[in-house]
């Protein structure tokens, strides 16, 4: 089986997806032509591992979401059950846009993107093939979660893709800034407030705060900037809806603005 173009596959969604979707409503399959998948088979690295990616073209006028979507959004999720000779993967994510929809905030894109996926082979001396499944949201006025059935053998050794180049200089970098956090319980978990010494990023900036733990819900920050100095206080949920013992090490604030973003990590106290 060689790398090949993939069509998203729609699936019907038994409830209304999130805020994004009207109250009593059902997500819908989308038409034909919204949403089209690539696998694009990359290269092996030095390393060992392949560097492949998954091209996405979106109709005009749609979107898909990034890792932390925001509410009006779909976290994306991968299974990569049935791949041969595959023993870890991970997605790359370049700088995503920041929409809005009815009110309330969702990050992702547009267009034409390039995820690149990491891959790390059992055997480093044998191809990958490549098979699973990624749950998505794609929105326009409503959102509809679609899975893509993607199966497609990864050359060995490859050549490196410009497209996936691109993409991973579009990664925002992780740099060392200061960061002082405070953390206080409330009724149904932890309220934190990060001060972040950062140069702003420009004009509409957002910053978004990852628990590290993706099944703890993070509401949008409320920020306010004092000269280099960033103030951001975020509410952390987890599903238990109670105080919990947040990990601040695998805490992740990624700062936004202009087309631009970088990414820090921890979230220690002071």
């Amino acid at each position: 089986m060689t790398t090949r173009l993939l069509t998203a596959l729609a699936t019907l969604a038994a409830l209304a997806v999130a805020a994004a979707v009207p109250s009593g409503a059902r997500a819908q399959t989308p038409p034909d032509g919204v949403l089209r998948a690539e696998v694009l088979g990359g290269w092996r690295t030095a390393e060992g591992r392949q560097m492949a990616g998954l091209k996405l073209t979106l109709a005009p006028g749609w979107k898909t979401y990034w890792r932390a979507p925001g509410d009006a959004g779909i976290p994306p999720a991968a299974d990569w059950t049935g791949s041969e000779n595959l023993g870890a993967a991970r997605f790359h994510w370049p700088v995503p846009e920041v929409f809005d929809l009815s009110g309330m905030r969702s990050i992702g894109y547009s267009g034409e993107v390039v995820l690149p996926l990491e891959l790390v082979p059992r055997d480093a001396g044998a191809p990958i093939g490549l098979a699973g499944v990624i749950d998505l949201g794609i929105c326009e006025e409503i959102c509809v979660p679609v899975s893509l059935r993607l199966a497609a053998d990864l050359p060995l050794p490859g050549a490196p893709d410009p497209a996936i180049r691109a993409a991973l200089d579009a990664v925002p970098p992780r740099v060392s800034a200061p960061v002082r956090c405070r953390v206080e319980p409330i009724r149904d978990g932890l309220r934190v407030t990060a001060e972040i010494t950062h140069p702003a990023l420009g004009a509409g900036e957002v910053a978004v705060i990852e628990a590290g733990d993706p099944s703890v819900w993070v509401s949008e920050p409320v920020l306010e900037r004092a000269g280099p100095v960033l103030t951001a206080v975020a509410d952390l949920v987890p599903a238990e809806a109670r105080p919990f013992a947040l990990d601040r090490s695998a805490v992740v604030i990624t700062l936004m603005g202009d087309g631009m973003a970088v990414e820090l990590k921890g979230c220690p106290a002071g």
